[in-house]
């Protein structure tokens, strides 16, 4: 019997075919805890794993990520020829090991380190701004050590000092490294960390103070050099001599290029290291990361291995062993492809269309932008009347027409506040900027014709509080706005966006 088809199109017709033999290996259930016992054709594994992935959301339209989802097609096969490359083998690959070298030397003198034009900076490439921030963790931690073993006092007790707007990668390295986290809290209309406050919770055990130059938040830059300031005052009064970290993850590579004056990295001595996310505005697909420091003497000769038996002494300091090469060669590929200008004129782009959106959304007068004009581009806003609806029905509303906006409540103490978020990267287009206000307004418009969600809600407090007291009392709209905002954030726990 001769199958036809009406499919006339022969890119569609062979999709039709790859569907029909794939349909034929998925009668049983698909596995999820146990390897099938038998194998399968290439074309129905492939087949199945495509139909999945048709339901993932479109990279483009992930406004919650920093990370990029567009590079050009000559460095995709830059990518593709090199995905068998194990970096760590630098006897094997040697130009490879070079390649990232020349990018940390880039990087470094980018962020004004000093050292000469010939002289090898101090860095190296990692998985991501986490085990960037891991190693220069460690780094510190190990220098405080050998000070206070050194001068016969207690060394078990460090501590580091940040910001309440930290990534949950500093929380991972104070739990995983038993170093205890002081965190600055935030307060409503200031949403990164205070250098003033940071300085005062410094104490013998801090071994540094981290500033986070683009907050995940909020965007905004904190105020490095100010942190200086009073901590090279408070380093004079104690001889504590407690250095400053910068987690430049998200911009490293928007700060030099749209604040060139902008004083926050190695000109500022107290600055020994810094870390920055090659896949966020360096413009290279997921992961790569990294971190460099200020001179040799700020990272720990004992932290470095020297291994070789992969045919020569190789030198490594990282968390992990065996990664990919194609990050590192995107990388290289970015800095030489685009140079200073080619940054520049990206970053200057973002920075406008993040301006359009921002008058886009504060023209349909519902909301309130809590981000700042200067920063990462981003706009973080929140709405004026949240006693009927909340930022997290929008953010499930747009889903509808495709965007992913995230909605998060702020860290303490100002936890009551609700905003949604858009990144604005390379690819997100004017055009995008202005379908996207289109889509909020037609969800706004939605949600006032629907019952509010939290009239139950509301209800059940006002019992509550009816039987508690005898008076009626009225809620400011500020009470209001905090008991919402805290009742969505237990029904979204877990949500909380976040990425390096």
């Amino acid at each position: 019997m001769v199958i036809t088809s009406a499919v006339t199109d022969p890119e569609e017709q062979t999709q039709s075919l790859h569907s029909t033999f794939a349909s034929r290996y998925v009668r049983d259930p698909i596995p999820r805890f146990k390897m099938p016992e038998k194998c399968i054709p290439k074309d129905a594994a492939y087949q199945i794993i495509n139909d999945e992935l048709m339901l993932d959301g479109t990279p483009r339209l992930n406004l919650a990520s920093f990370v990029t989802t567009w590079m050009e097609p000559e460095c995709d096969k830059l990518i593709m020829a090199s995905l068998n490359k194990n970096y760590v083998d630098m006897d094997e690959y040697p130009v490879t090991t070079e390649l990232q070298n020349r990018c940390v030397n880039m990087i470094a003198h980018l962020y004004h380190a000093p050292i000469g034009d010939d002289e090898a900076a101090v860095g190296v490439g990692t998985v991501g701004s986490s085990e960037a921030i891991m190693l220069a963790g460690l780094a510190f931690k190990r220098k405080w050590q050998a000070k206070r073993k050194a001068e016969g006092k207690p060394y078990d007790k460090p501590n580091i000092v940040t910001g309440a707007n930290v990534q949950v990668c500093w929380e991972k390295f104070a739990r995983y490294f038993e170093v205890e986290l002081k965190e600055v809290k935030l307060t409503e209309g200031y949403y990164v960390m205070d250098p003033v406050k940071a300085v005062e919770m410094v104490d013998e055990n801090t071994i540094c103070v981290a500033a986070i130059l683009g907050s995940t938040l909020t965007g905004e830059f904190e105020d490095v050099k100010l942190l200086n300031e009073l901590l090279t005052k408070k380093n004079k009064e104690t001889g504590w001599n407690t250095p400053i970290h910068v987690d430049a993850a998200s911009g490293g590579f928007i700060a030099p290029f749209l604040y060139p004056d902008l004083e926050w990295d190695f000109r500022l001595p107290l600055v020994k290291s810094i870390n920055v996310s090659g896949h966020k505005y360096g413009l290279v697909y997921p992961g790569v990361g990294w971190v460099v420091w200020r001179s040799k003497d700020d990272l720990p000769e004992e932290l470095v291995f020297h291994i070789n038996y992969l045919g020569s002494d190789q030198p490594t300091f990282t968390l992990n062993f065996s990664k990919g090469s194609s990050q590192i060669i995107a990388q290289y590929y970015q800095f030489i492809r685009l140079g200073t200008e080619g940054y520049k004129n990206i970053m200057e782009n973002c920075r406008e269309n993040a301006r359009i959106l921002r008058e886009g959304i504060e023209e349909t007068g519902r909301f309130n932008i809590v981000s700042k004009d200067v920063g990462v581009p981003l706009v973080a806003f929140s709405l004026k009347d949240s006693s009927q609806h909340t930022v997290f029905e929008v953010s499930d509303h747009l889903r509808k027409f495709g965007w992913i906006v995230p909605a998060y409540t702020m860290p303490p103490d100002a936890q009551h506040v609700a905003v949604l978020r858009v990144v604005i990267r390379e690819d997100f287009s004017r055009g995008l900027a202005e379908r996207l206000v289109s889509d909020i307004v037609k969800v706004v418009d939605l949600l006032d014709t629907l019952p509010s969600p939290l009239s139950t809600k509301k209800a059940h407090v006002v019992a509550v509080a009816n039987n508690e007291t005898s008076e009626k009392a009225k809620k400011s709209a500020l009470e209001t706005q905090k008991e919402i905002a805290l009742y969505w954030k237990r029904l979204v726990d877990g949500k909380r966006v976040g990425a390096c």
